[in-house]
């Protein structure tokens, strides 16, 4: 973004320090949970997330307040679309020097207009603990037993949140609508033809540089980046472009750092900041992404935004800019 249409931005939007969780009660009855806006001849994509109107080579992306886990949307969180879309575009600031994005302008805390990018379809996921509650955790699979894991080895007498010895590239499928997505190797990658290895190799490097620096803001201010998945396309010129979102509590897990090794040492939960509150809230009532999802109160939905907001202002170091009120007329 440019220096102007980030002083636009951010005069278009309200200062809100430490968001009261009165603020946020009163928001569930305005979250943005769907868009239907008229752009003539372009078209429309609807994501977990965001929805997407595509016209020529411009691509106009909507994040909404949805919430999805284990593949599935579930419900809206007040505020989350505005989180998310600025917390990425912090991230996309961050990292330009390492890889393009495809950001163009973002001219309301909802909405981001990008380049209209080829996707790859594989998401390049970066591991540096072993954790996780879904199927394609690498702590879900080590706990059943097996001991290699998008073709990195294992060695046995792991614990749940043990760091790693390095970060691991553990790649995924991108799932169609509707089914699951799947962790695969390099290998594999490369043996069903979803990239070379010369395309997968170079978007490898700039994963795990995208994840070091990740790391390195993150723990600036006492947060631990404990994994992320980052997603690539390519531009109209060819180029590899860094899309979608980036280092968000949706792509991304976090933990407090100062209190990681005595939660460790005694067997406790880490103190997150991201959706594992979502996921565990549902995983405890048997949810794990097969048959009906537990209705979910509005307590935990508060809840679970007030951790959103958390998230940015943790991760960023910056206080979140929010539009409260209707988002659709706003839009």
């Amino acid at each position: 973004m440019s220096r102007r249409q980030t002083a636009r931005y951010t005069e278009s939007c309200e200062v809100a320090a430490m968001i009261s969780t009165e603020v946020i009660k009163q928001q569930l009855k305005n979250t943005l949970e769907k868009t239907d806006f008229d752009f003539g001849n372009g078209s429309k994509y609807i994501g977990k997330v965001r929805d997407n109107y595509i016209l020529d080579d411009t691509r106009i992306m909507i994040t909404t307040d949805r919430i999805s886990a284990f593949d599935v949307v579930l419900m809206t969180l007040p505020f989350k679309g505005q989180v998310l879309n600025q917390m990425s575009q912090f991230w996309f600031e961050k990292t330009k020097h390492i890889v393009n994005n495809a950001v163009i302008d973002v001219p309301d805390p909802n909405v981001t207009v990008a380049r209209n990018c080829k996707p790859i379809m594989v998401e390049f996921v970066v591991r540096w603990y072993i954790t996780g509650v879904t199927t394609t955790s690498i702590w879900y699979n080590y706990e059943k037993g097996i001991r290699e894991f998008c073709g990195h080895k294992l060695p046995e007498g792991l614990r749940k949140d043990q760091k790693l010895p390095e970060p691991l590239l553990t790649p995924s499928t991108k799932a169609e609508k509707g089914l699951h997505d799947e962790s695969v190797s390099r290998a594999e990658v490369i043996k069903r033809r979803l990239m070379t290895a010369d395309e997968f190799d170079k978007i490898a490097e700039i994963s795990l540089k995208l994840f070091e620096i990740g790391q390195e803001i993150t723990a600036k201010h006492g947060i631990i980046l404990v994994d992320t998945k980052y997603e690539f396309g390519y531009d109209e010129n060819g180029s590899i472009t860094l899309i979608d979102e980036v280092h968000t509590p949706d792509s991304s897990r976090f933990w407090f750092a100062d209190t990681y090794e005595e939660q460790f040492r005694q067997d406790k939960e880490q103190r997150k900041i991201d959706k594992e509150y979502v996921r565990k809230w549902l995983a405890d009532r048997g949810f794990v992404g097969e048959g009906k999802v537990p209705t979910i109160p509005d307590e935990v939905r508060v809840e679970a935004a007030r951790r959103y907001i958390e998230a940015y202002e943790l991760v960023t170091g910056q206080q979140l800019k929010v539009r409260p009120g209707n988002p659709i007329e706003r839009i």
